[in-house]
């Protein structure tokens, strides 16, 4: 077995194919999206979108919020029932954590912040920035995955598990 074969599979004893899959039919999507729309889909958006059906505030009555806030809609309903069906299909029921419910939400709460602070989330910096050669979606990508890396690390360190 070559250097790289012997790398791979300790990175991915499951095998690489279903990741394979999974980028290209993330790929496709943002193509449809963008060819049908001609907005890059990224998923931060959808809470500001959404809200703009309750609320009447100016930072969510955007026009470019109330035009895209429907397909929006189906797009993060296609998420989490995308990946239901995954699981079911291929991993024979529901996905399951031991990671704590609190832990959960804070790190929602922090990634919501960081969202924010990033001016737009890791699917529409990594796959539509990046695809698209966007200097600042390159960078915040670069710090996304430096502190994601760091923090794991030092967890890792600490001791602290799910």
């Amino acid at each position: 077995m070559s250097a790289l074969a012997t790398v791979v599979a300790e990175l991915f004893p499951n095998g690489i194919a279903h990741y394979a899959v999974g980028g290209v039919l993330i790929g496709v999507g943002v193509a449809v999206i963008y060819l049908g729309t001609g907005i890059s889909p990224g998923a931060s958006t959808f809470l500001e979108s959404t809200l703009s059906y309750v609320s009447t505030r100016e930072r969510f009555a955007q026009q470019r919020f109330l035009a895209s806030r429907d397909w929006r809609i189906v797009f993060t309903v296609g998420i989490v029932v995308g990946a239901a069906v995954y699981a079911i299909a291929f991993q024979g029921g529901a996905w399951i954590t031991e990671v704590q419910p609190w832990r959960l939400f804070a790190g929602g709460v922090l990634i919501g912040i960081g969202t924010r602070l990033g001016k737009g989330c890791t699917s529409g910096h990594g796959v539509c920035g990046v695809g698209s050669r966007s200097g600042t979606s390159i960078l915040n990508v670069a710090i996304f995955m430096a502190v994601a890396i760091g923090v794991a690390q030092l967890l890792l360190a600490i001791g602290v598990t799910p």
